[in-house]
């Protein structure tokens, strides 16, 4: 493996963690918006505050480390991602705003009115972010985004049958992973009825998922075939472990073993990205820019990587601690013995 490769491999590890992590919080604003009225989903907006109140801010890092790595190390690419792209990249990045300004504000008003408003654009947020962004991700792999400062379709690039697909499956594998992180965050609060709740919407959205997967194949083959060929290809293996993963994961949730059908999830989706990346190698934009042509020189790739690996040393442990910490069972507390 090159230097190119592996500092953009570590760029892709980090679209990975936010595909997951960013992926359960936006999934969980999508189940905020269909929890129902005021008082039917006050129980299951609660227990979604609860579970992404404190990790939400944190699940953006590895965004901006993914766009850092690429402006850093793969200049051109980016330029022309994000000048011809810039359309569905602002209106995800309006949606990342309003839907944390909405989120923090919704706490703090008192007025029902306004909280509903809060509450709304929270939601609302939640589903259009990860639709943009899957836009963003099917322009680039359907081969619209040309080598070149604004040298794509500003429009076409992202308002094309490839680039639906890519954002209805955004908004569904958010949904889907959100629902079961949520079955297991309900159980661990003693919310079984919630619990079950979740467990039934994730495998309805699962069923949905496999359905516009399938229907996928042929827009990639009409649309993106040189995509197509790619999963179809060396990308083949790699696409089945994402539906034996998901296929474990929907077993082991109907057993209702929550936390091992997170693992199998989480690969699942995994899978998917990885699946992706394969088929499109050694390309990162297709047709014709392949990682060695995009990387920046050795110097500027040799300087990223020392960064990155310092970097990892000390955000990835407090990371992990994070998450894991707001994992553990709530603690009773009990009052002290007053003195008589």
């Amino acid at each position: 493996m090159t230097l190119a490769e592996t500092v953009l491999g570590a760029a892709f590890v980090g679209l990975i963690a936010y595909a997951l992590f960013g992926g359960a919080d936006f999934g969980g604003g999508v189940w905020d918006l269909l929890a129902g009225g005021t008082r039917r989903g006050s129980r299951t907006r609660a227990l979604i505050e609860r579970s992404i109140g404190p990790v939400w801010e944190a699940n953006h890092v590895w965004l901006i480390f993914v766009l850092v790595v690429l402006w850093t190390g793969f200049s051109g690419a980016f330029a022309a991602a994000v000048t011809t792209l810039y359309l569905p990249l602002t209106l995800a990045a309006f949606g990342i705003i309003a839907r944390g300004a909405a989120f923090a504000y919704r706490k703090s008003v008192t007025g029902l009115g306004m909280r509903r408003f809060f509450g709304a654009a929270f939601a609302l947020s939640s589903l259009l972010t990860p639709f943009f962004f899957g836009t963003v991700v099917g322009g680039v792999a359907s081969g619209r985004v040309p080598p070149g400062i604004a040298a794509g379709d500003v429009v076409g690039s992202w308002v094309n049958p490839t680039s639906f697909l890519g954002g209805t499956l955004a908004v569904l594998v958010c949904a889907y992973l959100a629902a079961v992180f949520l079955c297991a965050d309900a159980r661990r609060e003693g919310e079984n009825d919630l619990a079950e709740a979740f467990r039934t919407r994730a495998f309805i959205t699962a069923a949905l998922t496999g359905a516009v997967g399938l229907t996928g194949i042929l827009v990639l083959r009409a649309d993106a075939p040189l995509l197509y060929a790619g999963l179809t290809g060396r990308g083949l293996p790699v696409v089945l472990v994402s539906i034996a993963s998901g296929l474990t994961a929907l077993a082991l949730l109907l057993t209702r073993r929550y936390t091992l059908a997170r693992v199998a999830s989480a690969l699942a989706v995994t899978a998917i990205l990885v699946g992706w990346a394969v088929g499109q190698y050694p390309y990162v934009l297709l047709p014709g820019l392949t990682v060695e042509q995009a990387a920046q020189g050795r110097h500027t790739l040799m300087a990223l990587a020392i960064a990155l690996g310092i970097g990892a040393l000390v955000i990835v442990p407090a990371l992990a601690y994070l998450y894991t910490l707001f994992q553990r069972p709530p603690t009773t507390v009990t009052p002290e013995r007053q003195p008589r």
